[in-house]
């Protein structure tokens, strides 16, 4: 017979392997338009709940790590790049769970420094060393613009028949190798976080929301705890990003125009780090440049709210659930100056005003906005933002089938690290 020791020792080791869980605030509110549900902002109480089982009293939710590890072995992370330092992309990588697909998607210059081999090479070393699969693609690669034009998708092409530059093409790119690999859910982080914890966070968080909510149509948005800045030489933790702000106000003031009831319900407006099931990504329209994010949430508008026509009727008898969930970590990001943010602003705000929802009224109050933020030189009205159309129309099949095309090309322009073989295929 085995010693009291023994067991205790035994039994002390299996809570040791035991995975913790995290606990979340369940939303206090929500607003119902048409199949969405938009939820309030939930509080993260605990990023290492303890030992437990799924849980769930009348105000926390208590989810365990086997829940959210399930959660992410059906999600891939898409990471856009854009000549960012070899550091910062190797820390973002560092913070994304082993558990996720992880593919980067690059638009870095070729020449005269070659910048995406650079990145390939960085990410190589990266997942031998991690043991992660870490697909990378670059943007211009023509076997995957070739992908999309025998896919019927010719408006995310240039005149030379490459896909367009944008932090938006390369999301569409991405949504689209997840699908490929075979995920349920993908996940966007942003290549320039200085925090690998605060990018754990962000897929630790999805996974959660995912995990609460059952639909196969959902979303979930990351609002960012703080954003720390320099401050007379101290820390200054602000609460909202800039663009926030304006693009947050407008939104909810669209969804008071056609509940009646004033909400501010809508706090990640630009939220950069967001989740879409497949089923829902494939089904979106997507604006170019900085606009993507808060389109998202107009199109949700459009095409769910019940507000016009919409494209899948069927839809319409599930819900659509957008989670707001506020991260614990600051978010400390490259600072690229007031014109990045200004056009950041301006495009979020392009989409909502150019939507045939937008009343007249919030059309004024846009230019208004506008108007106190340029003076003199503000324009007559702002200029609208190029909107790709659904992924719903792209022929998916046609899409996959052509995936191998990335390839055919003479430049080495797409790779998968952590897998044998290395070089992307159709499988």
């Amino acid at each position: 017979m085995r010693s009291q020791a023994e067991v205790n020792v035994q039994v002390n080791w299996q809570a040791i392997c035991l995975p913790a869980s995290m606990r979340l605030e369940i939303p206090r509110e929500f607003e119902r338009i048409g199949a969405i549900q938009i939820h309030g902002l939930q509080k993260v109480y605990e990023l290492d709940g303890g030992l437990g089982v799924h849980e769930r009293s009348s105000v926390i939710e208590c989810i365990p790590q086997e829940a959210l590890h399930a959660q992410m072995k059906q999600m891939a992370i898409v990471v856009p790049v854009k000549e960012e330092r070899l550091k910062l992309i190797e820390g973002v990588l560092v913070g994304i769970p082993a558990s996720c697909e992880v593919i980067v998607v690059s638009n870095s210059s070729r020449g005269p420094l070659d910048r995406f081999q650079l990145e390939a090479s960085s990410i190589e070393n990266y997942a031998k060393f991690a043991g992660k699969q870490v697909t990378i693609v670059h943007q211009k690669d023509p076997g995957l613009a070739r992908a999309f034009a025998e896919a019927g998708y010719d408006a995310i092409l240039d005149d030379n028949g490459l896909i367009r530059s944008g932090k938006a093409e390369g999301m569409i790119l991405g949504t689209l190798l997840a699908r490929w690999l075979g995920k349920q859910t993908v996940g966007f982080v942003d290549s320039d976080n200085y925090f690998p914890g605060a990018v754990h966070e962000y897929v630790s968080e999805y996974a959660a929301g995912f995990a609460m909510n059952s639909t196969r149509s959902s979303m979930v948005r990351i609002s960012w705890h703080s954003k720390p800045k320099i401050s007379e030489n101290s820390l200054f933790f602000a609460k909202w990003g800039r663009s926030s702000v304006h693009s947050n106000k407008m939104l909810n003031r669209l969804l008071t125009h056609f509940s009646g009831f004033e909400t501010e319900i809508i706090k990640t407006g630009n939220a950069g780090e967001h989740a879409i099931s497949l089923d829902l990504a494939l089904k979106l329209e997507y604006a170019a440049g900085y606009a993507v994010e808060t389109h998202h949430f107009i199109n949700l508008l459009e095409t769910y709210g019940g507000l016009s026509e919409n494209r899948f009727p069927e839809e319409m008898r599930e819900r659509v659930s957008i989670s707001q969930i506020e991260s614990r970590n600051p978010h400390l990001h490259e600072s690229k100056g007031d014109e990045h943010v200004e056009d950041m602003i301006d495009a979020s705000l392009s989409v909502i005003y150019h939507s045939p929802l937008c009343p007249n009224e919030l059309k004024c109050e846009i230019m208004d906005n506008l108007r106190q933020r340029y003076g003199e030189k503000c324009p007559d009205e702002i200029a609208p933002v190029r909107i790709y159309p659904s992924l719903s129309l792209l022929n998916l099949d046609a899409f996959l089938e052509h995936c191998d095309c990335a390839v055919m090309g003479p430049d080495e322009t797409t790779f998968r690290f952590g897998l044998e073989p290395t070089r992307i295929s159709a499988g």
